[in-house]
């Protein structure tokens, strides 16, 4: 089971518990100074909150309507949280089962907010989640009867795309006009980032390989839900389809699609600045070679919906990884780009070692070629580097392949499955003892460095 906690448990769980803890705004029904989780428990799940600084020793578990005490409990010693300088204290209800809505009460304090314990707690927020992808289309009107309030009229239909003189060639010179649709925007602006949507894909094909059963019955009530397709691909599609566009004849791909400068906070239909394709890259191509390769294993299933698909995404991904290996340590040095200058998010990563391993990792897989697994290197991973996974460091998502494929390298004598099962075993123990040994009992906070820019998906990853 500790190995299961780090890659098996859907990324989507994850993402529902960063908020955990956070501080209710004042509008909130409950006291700011009890943190805890606003989506719900599982029953037999732990259950801890967060008080803060009280001179109280007890705490109460009461049905919503607080008429009926549930459970009574101490609360633990008081530690400090150093990145806020915080004093709390945790109160831990995790023999509390029987499902059902309630509220923390301190004395002296006050009670939380509402909270729900229940066998499926996290169904409709991660299809949620999921569905949140919908919601970042580009090149396409979103009907209110898939999109509810948040309907919109389309924007960036990509038609008209120009090349930048950084990403020009022979056959594609400055400034002549490409079409490059579709795809997902980014998460607080209207480009699309090769490098981003690496990270991302290759999390949520992970998930569906961890779970497809599951994600075939989910429905999302998006365009495709109609077809034989399972919801969950039919979005993962919208962007893989994109990504597909933007490899360019060599087997390079392009780092992204973007304006010169951010837009303000407009509409889709009203952001109307020039658009570009800029600069080939090495991180962008092995990350577009790694999920590439991701995807020819799981649209092999789905070659009479979508014939050919499968074929040409193995094409491709064996192609952009040459064209990595032939261009081993071309940069994304934004500063560099002028006429126009870019100044749109860079994720300029320097270091492509974990790309490599990634990339090679995937295509080993898909393709079972020895040259692949050899040249990821992963013959001694506890010796490596690897850490949780993040847009600038994907090698881990290889480790997390092979250990969910481990059943057919159980007898290899290419494959040291269980040093890679062991080096996860030792990330999960590590992250285990962090969480134990925390004032709000989570694995972040380790170092004052998780807390970046964006810091939502160190939480989640």
């Amino acid at each position: 089971m500790r190995l299961a906690t780090i890659f098996l448990v859907p990324f989507l769980c994850f993402l529902l518990n960063i908020s955990a803890f956070a501080q209710l705004n004042q509008e909130s029904s409950g006291s700011d100074k009890i943190r805890i989780n606003q989506v719900g428990f599982y029953p037999t799940g732990q259950k801890i909150a967060i008080v803060v600084t009280s001179e109280a020793t007890n705490f109460s578990i009461l049905t919503v309507d607080e008429k009926n005490k549930v459970f009574s409990g101490k609360l633990s010693d008081a530690k400090e949280w150093p990145h806020s300088k915080e004093t709390v204290k945790q109160a831990d209800f995790s023999s509390v089962e029987i499902s059902g809505e309630y509220v923390l009460q301190v004395p002296g304090i006050g009670t939380s907010h509402p909270f729900y314990i229940d066998k499926n707690v996290h169904f409709e927020p991660a299809k949620a989640s999921i569905k949140a992808f919908y919601f970042q289309r580009a090149s396409t009107s979103l009907p209110e009867e898939y999109a509810g309030k948040w309907a919109r009229e389309a924007g960036h239909p990509h038609d008209l795309v120009k090349v930048h003189n950084s990403a020009a060639s022979a056959n594609r010179p400055v400034g002549s006009t490409i079409s490059r649709p579709g795809g997902w925007y980014d998460a607080g602006d209207y480009g699309k980032y090769i490098v981003n949507s690496g990270i991302t894909m290759g999390t949520l094909f992970s998930l569906y390989e961890d779970f497809p059963e599951y994600l075939d019955t989910l429905n999302l009530n998006i365009p495709e839900s109609d077809n034989n397709i399972p919801d969950f691909l039919d979005e993962t599609l919208y962007n893989l389809r994109w990504m597909m566009t933007m490899q360019d004849k060599d087997g390079g791909v392009y780092h992204k699609l973007t304006s010169a400068n951010f837009h303000g906070a407009v509409a889709p239909k009203d952001a109307t600045f020039q658009r570009w394709v800029v600069q080939k890259s090495t991180a962008a191509t092995l990350d577009f070679a790694a999920v590439t390769a991701q995807a020819t294993r799981i649209f092999e299933d789905y070659k009479d919906e979508l014939p050919g698909l499968a074929d040409s995404l193995l094409v491709m991904s064996e192609k952009a990884y040459r064209w990595a290996k032939e261009n081993p340590n071309v940069i994304y040095h934004q500063e560099k780009l002028k006429d126009p200058e870019i100044n749109t998010g860079a994720y300029g990563d320097r270091n492509f070692k974990d790309e490599f391993q990634w990339a090679a990792t995937e295509l080993f897989i898909t393709t079972g070629k020895k040259d692949y697994y050899q040249e990821a290197g992963l013959e001694t991973p506890l010796a490596q580097d690897f850490g949780i996974p993040a847009w600038p460091n994907v090698n881990t998502l290889a480790l997390y392949s092979l250990a969910r494929h481990r059943k057919r390298y159980k007898d290899s004598e290419l494959v040291n499955i269980n040093a890679i099962i062991e080096q996860l075993t030792q990330m999960a123990d590590n992250l285990g003892a962090s969480s134990k040994s925390s004032a709000y009992a989570i694995p972040m906070g380790i170092n004052e460095s998780d807390f970046v820019w964006g810091s939502n998906s160190t939480a989640a990853n």
